[in-house]
């Protein structure tokens, strides 16, 4: 595989939240930029049998309708769930080593401040060929969130650690009335794990994904609510 001269190809980190989405809309509305990154493809943690993103619970059918929309081709690791951490590196290490084979030399993820994340990151790619990068590092999370919703970003909260945030979230549409709605102490991007998202359109989308919200569920101090295709 081979990209523009002096563009380096790159994967994205693609979670199905809103930070993912607007990391591949950053990197894209940049794209005259000679230095800029060329994202070719998404990489993805599923559990192994449900193939459904772990910590959001999105069901593979939505994940990929996400990158049809995206236009970029989806890459899935199937991972144990519980996962020990040796057998998540082994994984993840031959995800890396795959992505290296096709050109690709920088790993793009949304994170935004927290830095044992980013440093786990940096540790994990270290050696390997890839460099890692974040293009929303450091943006204030109260204006990156205002900024998503005026620039066309919808989502919904799929998921809400109740220890963090109050539980009536799930479900609810990532939009102004939202962010108007949250406690002080949850973070507007819910960066600390206070909620994570499903995203339905973006600008880097050229057509929405829609979804019906199902019934919401509790488990080990999370809730999640079902999401599906909608009109199923």
């Amino acid at each position: 595989m081979t990209g523009d001269p002096g563009r380096p190809i790159g994967w994205l980190s693609w979670s199905s939240g809103k930070d993912s989405a607007w990391a591949l809309h950053v990197l894209r509305s940049a794209g005259a930029l000679s230095d800029s990154v060329r994202v070719t493809g998404l990489l993805t943690t599923v559990v192994a049998g449900t193939r459904a993103v772990s910590m959001h619970g999105v069901p593979h059918e939505l994940l990929q309708a996400q990158a049809d929309a995206v236009g970029l081709p989806l890459h899935v690791v199937e991972l144990p769930w519980p996962c020990p951490n040796e057998e998540y590196a082994r994984r993840m290490g031959a995800a890396v080593a795959g992505a290296r084979a096709q050109g690709v030399s920088r790993m793009v993820f949304g994170d935004l401040f927290l830095t044992d994340v980013r440093s786990y990151r940096e540790q994990q790619l270290a050696g390997t060929g890839i460099e890692p990068l974040f293009p929303l590092w450091g943006r204030p999370t109260g204006e990156l969130a205002r900024q998503m919703v005026r620039g066309g970003l919808s989502a919904v909260l799929a998921c809400v650690d109740c220890r963090q945030a109050p539980r009536e979230l799930a479900g609810r549409a990532f939009d102004s009335g939202l962010l108007a709605d949250l406690p002080p102490e949850v973070d507007p991007c819910g960066e600390n794990g206070e909620f994570h998202t499903f995203v339905t359109d973006a600008p880097c989308f050229t057509a929405p994904v829609p979804v019906t919200v199902g019934a919401a569920a509790e488990q080990d101090g999370f809730v999640r609510v079902d999401l599906a295709p909608a009109g199923r």
